[in-house]
């Protein structure tokens, strides 16, 4: 079980340091900014570290007995419920309105295809640990 439990762990937090990579380059790059979404994070140990521990958090979802031979699709579906989370409690918590839609409309579609990434990443590093 240990094993388990470290490798969603793990996995989660590799998938988040990935998504964390990935919007702060979208950021960096404009590419937000030409798809109208206002977020630009800074690359900052206050900003990576708690992504990191709950990417973890969230990954231990993938320790329940659903889908078992179905790995991407096991991430995609524990990937939902960050992205609930985020577009349904965070966001609104800091300003930007249900569903981050303050922030820009296509914000929805950027936090679930990140996130999607996430998910795919925790759920290939869990099948290879256990």
């Amino acid at each position: 079980m240990v094993r388990k439990i470290s490798g969603a762990f793990t996995g989660g937090a590799i998938g988040a340091l990935i998504d964390s990579v990935n919007i702060w380059i979208l950021g960096q790059a404009g590419i937000t900014a030409m798809l109208g979404i206002s977020l630009r994070p800074q690359f900052t140990g206050l900003w990576l570290y708690p992504r990191l521990v709950w990417g973890g958090i969230w990954a231990m979802l993938l320790i329940l007995p659903f889908f078992r031979q179905k790995t991407a699709l096991r991430g995609i579906l524990m990937s939902l419920v960050p992205t609930t989370m985020m577009l349904g409690m965070v966001f609104p918590e800091m300003g930007m309105g249900l569903l981050g839609l303050k922030a820009g409309l296509l914000t929805p579609l950027l936090v679930l295809l990140l996130n999607f990434v996430y998910g795919m990443v925790a759920s290939f590093w869990y099948k290879s640990c256990a």
